[in-house]
C-alpha cells in the first residue's frame, strides 16, 4: 500500500462509531442543514411548504423546527439520525497552512468547537474522540481526495459530517471535480473564518 493509500485509510476501519449524544428539543435552520447536508434556505423552503414541521419565530425571519419532527423526516428520507446532536457545530480542520487569525475566530466563536489535525492519522484518531460535523481537508493537488472522501463517508461515525475541500490552487473544473467525489463544499485559499463558517453551514440566513 502506498502513502496515499494508507494515509486516507485512516479514516476508514480504525475509526469507531460513538455513542449519540444528548440531543436538543429545537433545532435551527442552520442546525438541520448540516444534518442534512444542505443549504438553510433549502430547510427554510422545506418547512414554508410543509415538508419539514416547524415554525417561525414571532417577530423575525428565523424558523424552529421540534426534534420529533426532525427525527421524523430524517427517517422518511433515510438521512442517518444520530447527527442530531446537541451543542456548537463541531469542526476539524486539517489544513496545515491555515492561519492563526482563522483558527482563534472560530474557536472563539459560540458556533464552533474546533480541533485541528496536522495529518490524516492524527485527524483519524481526533475523530474518533471528537465525532466532528463538518471536517475540512486540505486536499493539495487532489491526489487521494477521492480516497479519503469515499473513506469519510463510509465511516458510521463520520457518514453525516459535512466535508468541505480546501485548495491553494481551484480552478472551475477542480471545484466540480471535488463536488463529483462526494465533497459537500470547496474553498479557495486563502479564506477567512466567515467564508470558511458559511461553507461549514454553521451561520444561519
Amino acid at each position: 500500500m502506498n502513502s496515499l493509500a494508507a494515509r486516507s485509510a485512516c479514516f476508514g476501519p480504525h475509526l469507531m462509531a460513538m455513542q449519540t449524544l444528548q440531543r436538543k428539543a429545537v433545532y435551527t435552520t442552520g442546525e438541520v442543514a448540516r444534518i442534512c447536508h444542505v443549504a438553510p434556505r433549502t430547510v427554510s423552503k422545506w418547512v414554508d411548504s410543509g415538508q419539514l414541521r416547524g415554525y417561525r419565530i414571532p417577530g423575525s425571519r428565523d424558523r424552529r423546527i421540534p426534534a420529533e419532527h426532525l427525527l421524523a423526516f430524517l427517517r422518511a428520507h433515510g438521512i442517518p439520525t444520530d447527527a442530531m446532536d446537541s451543542g456548537p457545530c463541531r469542526l476539524l480542520l486539517m489544513d496545515t497552512a491555515a492561519t492563526l487569525e482563522v483558527v482563534e475566530a472560530l474557536g472563539d466563536s459560540d458556533h464552533c468547537e474546533v480541533r485541528t489535525a496536522g495529518n490524516l492519522f492524527e485527524a483519524g484518531v481526533l475523530a474518533q474522540q471528537f465525532r466532528p460535523h463538518v471536517i475540512v481537508l486540505d486536499v493539495g493537488d487532489g491526489q487521494d481526495a477521492a480516497d479519503i472522501c469515499r473513506n469519510v463517508k463510509e465511516n458510521a461515525a463520520l457518514s453525516s459530517a459535512r466535508l468541505v475541500a480546501v485548495s491553494a490552487e481551484l480552478s472551475v473544473a477542480k471545484a466540480q471535480a471535488l463536488l463529483r467525489q462526494g465533497f459537500d463544499a470547496f474553498l479557495a485559499k486563502p479564506y477567512t473564518p466567515a467564508q470558511l463558517t458559511a461553507a461549514a453551514g454553521v451561520m444561519e440566513t
